[in-house]
């Protein structure tokens, strides 16, 4: 497993077994045209790692979170409605458009349709018993693995 990435390199932790965060997963893979985009499951003893070094619950499995510079004095967590902000303006097309349009939003409300979606996320997009195996093209943006 390997624990560093460039700081260029946004890390998204999502949960491993959720049916949404899975589509998340891969729908961020197709868009993200530049190949920035790393990943790692809130299951894994790396997501622990960094999320108790900023005072994070890992087993918070209905949080979302994005990390950006991985390992350097700038380290950042955005987390629920601003973590998909992040991954947004990660990708080709028109979601960085979206992205800001979204900050336009207040956060409390966001972050209520967030949880919404959070608490019934499973119900909704389903469950998996095991975390999804990325296709092989993609196995190196996972540092989990």
């Amino acid at each position: 497993m390997s624990t560093a990435t460039p700081p260029a390199n946004p890390i998204i932790f999502y949960d491993g077994v959720c049916g949404l965060c899975n589509r998340l997963v891969q729908f961020s893979l197709k868009h993200d045209a530049d190949g920035r985009l790393r990943f790692a499951s809130l299951q894994s003893d790396f997501a622990a790692a960094v999320l108790q070094r900023h005072g994070f619950n890992p087993r918070d499995l209905d949080t979302l979170y994005v990390v950006e510079y991985n390992r350097v004095p700038e380290e950042r967590i955005s987390l629920r409605s601003d973590a998909v902000i992040a991954i947004l303006r990660q990708l080709a097309g028109p979601w960085a458009v979206i992205a800001t349009l979204l900050r336009i939003v207040p956060r409390w409300l966001r972050n209520w349709g967030y949880n919404i979606i959070a608490r019934n996320r499973y119900r909704i997009f389903g469950r998996s018993d095991t975390c999804l195996l990325p296709e092989g093209k993609y196995r190196a943006r996972f540092l989990d693995l």
